[in-house]
């Protein structure tokens, strides 16, 4: 596959707004393992002067040392004996011909924090007394959000208002799985978004010169290749107690989704169980949500995986380890057979994240999306604008020739246990399919079927 850089021209731009500016720029660049971050950073500095250095889990003078030799051997200068990072950077700023913006970028900082958090203070002063007034453009980037968000970016870290910019990296819109897979169709494009969502490092691993199950074949069922092992070894690298959080993985996977039924499911004791979810989701792999019609002070909130590669790799992968090493095609076979159940719940997800591009009546300014329920009951989409007192309602099935009138007469009698401004609110319906039996002409109702999907895709 030719790699190819795709989609972040609104980061790149902002970057190099930052770099043409007349002044030195402190950015704090974060986000999720593998969404991206070390691509675009090299892509911005690839025709600049500048110098990158990838942290490691190491004692910080060892890391200094290591640094400081990278550091004048790239630009050929001695830069002398030097106690601390302080020293470093204040003999770089003395022996640099800084008539161009120099850009220095430290990658997994967190590694740094997580060795000393004294690094912090350090590299305030480091900013304030010796790169403030030069022609520097520092950058700090981290894939442990939680500790970009709290220790550097918060407002009790020594960095604090310090930044001149920051960008918090997300995945992949699902519109530009088409660049990645240029020859797939919708259908495999969603299916792609089940099994590895949109993050750029996966999408990468695929072929689209070979259907959707072949590539599972050669990425998740192959030990050689990346995906087979990358969930195990990325919460290895970050998270100790590591069966607890798979654990805790697997029971959300297989159902359930509140506090107390997660903590029941995966053996952890209720009043620990929190600690474990807010750590799952400050990694972007679980997220927790609420009815979309709540209100703020609303605490019936549940929980769901966010990250799809993680979903994919726990509901197949991680329970037969043994069966992929001594029958790879048996497990294939199952996940073929049961990929149509599985994909159910993300199909809700994917309509959800582009139904603004649908040509609905409804006033998309200010209008939000989720999902909705109420004891048993429940919606798969429902988008409300509170400016105009609208609402959607929605269904999402992940089969062919489906028969439109009768869930279209479902939706309706479930979107009257709806409480949501009942008195004066504006109603639409849509359904979403694979295919319909037929397509219902009503007024404020709406079918979308795959080809439907595809031409908003390539807007």
């Amino acid at each position: 596959m030719i790699l190819k850089f795709i989609n972040r021209e609104e980061e790149l731009k902002s970057l190099d707004l930052a770099w043409k500016s007349n002044n030195s720029e402190f950015f704090v660049v974060y986000g999720r393992r593998r969404v991206g971050k070390t691509e675009l950073i090299k892509k911005f500095s690839k025709d600049k002067k500048h110098f990158y250095y990838l942290a490691k889990k190491q004692d910080l003078d060892l890391e200094k040392e290591e640094f400081q030799n990278k550091f004048s051997e790239k630009f050929n200068i001695f830069l002398g004996d030097n106690r601390n990072f302080e020293d470093l950077f204040s003999k770089i700023s003395e022996v640099m011909s800084l008539k161009e913006k120099l850009i220095v970028v430290i990658d997994e900082f967190p590694y740094w924090i997580a060795k000393d958090e004294s690094i912090l203070s350090k590299f305030q002063y480091i900013w304030d007394e010796i790169l403030k007034e030069k022609k520097i453009f520092l950058i700090l980037c981290g894939s442990y959000v939680s500790v970009m968000e709290d220790k550097v970016l918060g407002n009790k870290s020594p960095l604090y208002g310090r930044r001149t910019g920051q960008l918090l990296i997300e995945p992949m819109k699902v519109k530009h799985i088409k660049s990645f897979l240029p020859k797939y169709t919708i259908e495999d494009q969603i299916k792609t978004f089940g099994a590895i969502g949109t993050i750029p490092f996966y999408l990468r691993e695929f072929d689209d010169s070979q259907g959707f199950f072949d590539n599972i074949r050669e990425t998740f069922l192959n030990k050689a290749n990346i995906l087979n092992k990358e969930a195990d070894f990325l919460l290895r690298d970050e998270l100790r107690e590591i069966n607890v959080y798979f654990n805790i993985l697997k029971s959300i996977i297989d159902g359930a989704t509140s506090m107390s039924e997660i903590a029941g499911k995966s053996r952890v004791n209720i009043t620990n169980i929190n600690k474990y979810l807010n750590i799952l989701i400050y990694l972007k792999l679980i997220k927790k949500i609420k009815p979309i019609t709540s209100s703020p002070k609303d605490k019936n909130y549940l929980y769901y995986l966010e990250d799809n590669y993680f979903r994919f790799w726990l509901s197949y992968i991680y329970p037969y380890q043994s069966e992929i090493e001594e029958n790879p095609e048996f497990v294939l076979k199952l996940i073929e057979k049961d990929y149509s159940n599985y994909i159910g719940t993300i199909f809700e997800d994917f309509c959800q994240k582009i139904i603004k591009k649908f040509d609905i009546k409804i006033t998309k300014l200010g209008l939000k999306a989720g999902k909705w329920w109420y004891k048993n009951k429940e919606i798969d989409l429902v988008a409300i604008n509170e400016h105009t007192t609208e609402i959607l309602f929605g269904e999402c099935k992940w089969k062919d020739n489906v028969q439109t009138q009768k869930i279209l007469e479902q939706l309706k009698i479930k979107s009257k246990d709806v409480k949501w401004s009942n008195d004066k609110r504006k109603e639409y319906f849509v359904l979403f399919a694979k295919s319909f039996n037929k397509k219902i002409k009503e007024k404020n109702v709406y079918c979308f079927d795959l080809k439907d999907i595809e031409r908003v895709i390539r807007k």
